[in-house]
């Protein structure tokens, strides 16, 4: 190795174990192991839907990230959210449509394994599944499900 390579193979470490050291030692700082997940109902979503919230929570001004699990064939009305919406498809896949009301045939934005949605607050928008499908949602709260039509509303008809 010469010196030039030596020099930059050095300084590529020092940065490395400072960048690591800085984020190790960030207050918070933790890992969470999919295993350890624990998933419940979303009184904001039509019944089926379970959520594991990672970091939250969803309806405050903080950064969050949760786990989204819909079962096969499941629906979610058009509806609108406060704050930028950011979806990743984990499993399955996601079809998405725009407007003020569900209309299947309208959901043909497929997002499959990998793929990523970014929604801008109040776009109004619907979704459903073919099969079981995992998401991850992230952003910065207050996040919240505002259904365009208050009849598709599942805590209303509790």
């Amino acid at each position: 190795m010469n010196y030039g390579t030596t020099r930059r193979v050095a300084i590529a470490a020092a940065l490395a174990a400072a960048l690591g050291t800085a984020w190790a030692e960030q207050p918070g700082h933790r890992m969470t192991m999919a295993k350890d997940l624990k998933w419940a109902d979303v009184p904001s979503l039509p019944p089926g839907a379970k959520a594991a919230v990672i970091e939250g929570p969803m309806n405050e001004a903080v950064p969050f990230t949760v786990r989204l699990r819909l079962p096969a064939n499941f629906v979610i009305p058009a509806h609108t959210h406060p704050a930028a919406e950011r979806v990743t498809v984990l499993s399955g896949t996601f079809y998405m449509g725009m407007g003020e009301k569900f209309e299947a045939a309208k959901a043909n934005m497929a997002l499959g394994v990998g793929d990523v949605m970014i929604m801008v607050p109040g776009q109004q928008h619907f979704a459903m599944t073919k099969e079981e499908t995992v998401l991850q949602i992230h952003g910065h709260g207050p996040w919240a499900v505002n259904y365009v039509n208050p009849a598709d509303d599942p805590r209303k008809k509790q």
